[in-house]
């Protein structure tokens, strides 16, 4: 009876370290993947983000004569929190390789076209524009960017265009950290 007892408990402390080990696995693995001594790819924290422009309702936003932040304010996943719902950025927590995809919908205007343009650090990257004079419509856009830490990226309203989202959730922007990337202290 004490044997039995003893492996059930080994059984139980196998699948704790079994479990430790995993999460060590996933959350704090160090990989030497650079020939470069000084440099080594660190995963720590989770960065992902996913976020519609409306939490409730439906809106067209614009024409605006000046290119004006989007700030998304139904969000989905936020892991990490490097996503603002109240600014509309996404600020980098740590130096790496990020992918960012964003979706624009529109309800089709003969004189307005629909568009946003994703901004890093103040300079237009990439923009998703699209003219259909009558019915819905849509246009995307993504990119994988390297950040370093602190580095802003958000998408703005492009100039003299229309936005549109309602409950069904059209215009979206949404992130991840791809890999971090850290340089070793000297």
């Amino acid at each position: 009876m004490r044997l039995s007892k003893m492996l059930q408990n080994l059984k139980y402390i196998f699948l704790l370290i079994s479990w430790y080990l995993m999460y060590f696995i996933t959350n704090v693995l160090l990989c030497m993947i650079s020939p470069n001594p000084n440099t080594f790819f660190l995963i720590v924290k989770r960065v992902a983000f996913s976020a519609s422009l409306l939490a409730s309702g439906s809106e067209t936003l614009g024409p605006f004569n000046s290119h004006v932040p989007l700030i998304f304010r139904h969000v989905v996943t936020n892991i990490g929190n490097a996503y603002n719902p109240n600014t509309g950025f996404f600020i980098a927590p740590l130096r790496g390789a990020y992918h960012f995809a964003f979706k624009v919908g529109a309800n089709g205007h003969s004189s307005n076209a629909s568009g946003a343009v994703l901004v890093k650090n103040g300079e237009h990257i990439f923009i998703a524009y699209e003219h259909q004079v009558n019915g819905f419509g849509s246009s995307s856009n993504g990119v994988t960017l390297l950040l370093e830490t602190g580095d802003v990226v958000f998408l703005r309203h492009w100039e003299n265009t229309r936005i549109y989202d309602n409950p069904n959730h059209h215009t979206t922007f949404s992130g991840n950290c791809v890999v971090l990337q850290v340089k070793q202290a000297e």
